[in-house]
């Protein structure tokens, strides 16, 4: 089983439609050359990507003034059309009044299978104390969270926000709160690195491309900055594939992670295995 743990469902036809909503998502991601997917596109990229799951995460950046960008509702409605091959997340803002609600209507109603919060773009440090309902929502759900870590390149981020070492105090807090610093915490991956060393409940994902192909850039990253050896022995059990899809594409990233040189017991885990591990079973 191969799963994309990153991927954002913002231009999928079925929750498209009107034009004016089209234009605010492109606008607010900061993506303007793709178009809207058929969900048989989809499932074509994922076949020639060799992928069978894809974890799709929304986006509620209701304090900014933006609004909710992509809604839990339209991701109950995705997976609700592909139960075999979709993994809802839900995203919830934290300055939200009801955030609180919302995130038990996520678990509770809609059976989502996790949270998704993007520090750069609401300008919070993980501590901050509006999330600590949140989390404990998480643990009683038995719910992962996915953060944003290291560079953003939507609108109005600041990446301090959403530097690796900002989540250690959460780490040590909450150790039973499985935690995926997305993005493998880019430019901070050493950074990265130490906290999964030290904190088991502490994973990150590879939707990382921002210079070169995937391959030249995942060379760079996962041989050279972290050697291969360190994944491959220390850190196997925490690595999961994500593409960050529509930015970066499913295919090459796929192709580039099979040809670093790593193990084949250690691609089976970030294949699939560690991503099933961190959202507690399928």
């Amino acid at each position: 089983m191969f799963i994309d743990m990153h991927v954002h469902p913002t231009f999928f036809e079925p929750i498209n439609g009107d034009e004016t909503k089209e234009q605010l998502r492109h606008n607010a991601l900061d993506i303007h050359l793709n178009g809207i997917a058929p969900l048989e596109h989809i499932f074509n990229q994922m076949h020639c990507a060799k992928l069978d799951k894809l974890c799709l995460l929304p986006h509620d950046y209701t304090s900014t003034g933006e609004g909710v960008i992509v809604s839990n509702d339209e991701i109950k409605t995705l997976v609700d059309m592909a139960p075999d091959r979709f993994i809802g997340f839900a995203a919830v803002d934290p300055f939200r009044k009801d955030a609180t609600n919302e995130l038990e209507r996520a678990f509770g109603d809609l059976k989502l299978k996790g949270l998704k919060l993007h520090p750069s773009r609401q300008h919070f440090y993980p501590t901050d104390e509006h999330l600590e309902p949140l989390y404990e929502i998480c643990e009683k759900y038995d719910r992962p969270v996915i953060f944003h870590s290291g560079l953003s390149w939507e609108p109005h981020t600041l990446s301090k926000y959403a530097r690796p070492l900002e989540f250690e105090e959460l780490a040590e807090k909450h150790p039973k709160l499985r935690i995926c610093l997305a993005h493998f915490g880019w430019p901070w991956v050493q950074e990265t690195s130490m906290l999964m060393v030290k904190y088991p409940n502490v994973y990150a994902d590879t939707g990382l491309l921002y210079f070169d192909n995937a391959k030249e850039f995942f060379t760079r990253i996962f041989t050279q900055e972290i050697p291969r050896s360190w994944i491959d022995r220390s850190l196997r059990h925490q690595v999961m594939f994500g593409s960050n899809n529509p930015r970066f594409e499913q295919i090459r990233m796929a192709q580039a992670i099979e040809e670093l040189g790593f193990r084949e017991s250690t691609l089976e885990l970030i294949r699939s295995g560690n991503a099933i591990e961190f959202l507690g079973g399928l």
